[in-house]
């Protein structure tokens, strides 16, 4: 799948206009999981050398895109970054969404949240809070570290292991609990686990006294950055209960996945 958008978007920077080739360039590179180069750039689409380094040069200026420390490889930027959260954040897909999460909250008793992965934290793109008095208040937009958070583990488990060295080895693991992992090694062998069992669990690795369980919403090409987790205070629900909430949380990620779906085709 991955192989055909890329296809696709090789195809269109020979469009009709410059705006429209300058974003297929953009869908081109935010389709993969690496740094670009301009030499790599020129063989897959077969367009003339000064032509793409022109194209590259108007899209770092305008922060869409980062050149790295080498001087030759090219990622995302922050403005396009923003422009994807705040895409997701706003969508008109929002209010299907949000009522998916309230009927979720009102069947399991606790706060749900769906969540995106943003650089090296996990971004909330919407949340419905529990009724019970006891809970742990989170806003959409609020950012939660990606080592230690049920979402954050999720989604890593999905990377290579090269992948996630790569997103995590710049800067050390915080601790935030006695339960944080802080090790890359320990971190790694947590993920491999959370792969094979499709969910993840925050055992109070970011605040003392919180739980969450975590699971993908499914994506046709396998590849998901959106999460469904529920949380609950550590006295109402522990690490070993919190498998008993995964049927719920997949059957309403199935339906965020449709409606997700049903918003790219219209």
């Amino acid at each position: 799948m991955d192989e055909i958008r890329e296809t696709e978007a090789a195809v269109e920077l020979n469009g009709e206009t410059p705006t429209l080739r300058l974003f297929a360039l953009l869908e081109l590179i935010a389709s993969k999981d690496q740094f670009v180069s301009l030499q790599g750039l020129v063989e897959e689409t077969s367009m003339p050398k000064p032509t793409l380094h022109r194209m590259l040069q108007q899209l770092e200026s305008g922060g869409l895109l980062v050149r790295q420390g080498d001087g030759r490889n090219y990622g995302t930027g922050a403005r396009l970054r923003r422009l994807a959260e705040n895409l997701l954040l706003n969508a008109t897909q929002h209010g299907a969404r949000h009522a998916v999460l309230r009927s979720l909250v009102e069947e399991l008793g606790e706060s749900c949240n769906v969540t995106a992965l943003s650089g090296n934290e996990v971004v909330y793109l919407d949340r419905v809070e529990t009724p019970e008095p006891l809970r742990f208040y989170l806003r959409p937009g609020s950012r939660v570290p990606v080592h230690c958070s049920a979402s954050g583990k999720m989604i890593l488990s999905q990377f290579s292991p090269a992948q996630r060295r790569k997103l995590l080895a710049h800067a050390p693991l915080k601790q935030y609990t006695p339960k944080t992992i802080t090790d890359l090694d320990a971190l790694e062998a947590e993920l491999k686990q959370v792969r094979s069992d499709g969910y993840a669990i925050d055992d109070e690795e970011f605040l003392p006294g919180l739980v969450c369980a975590a699971v993908l919403v499914p994506t046709a090409d396998g590849r998901s950055n959106l999460c469904l987790a529920a949380q609950a205070p550590v006295m109402r629900l522990t690490a070993a209960d919190a498998p008993k909430l995964l049927p719920a949380l997949r059957r309403a990620a199935d339906a965020i996945n449709r409606i997700e779906s049903e918003g790219s085709t219209t």
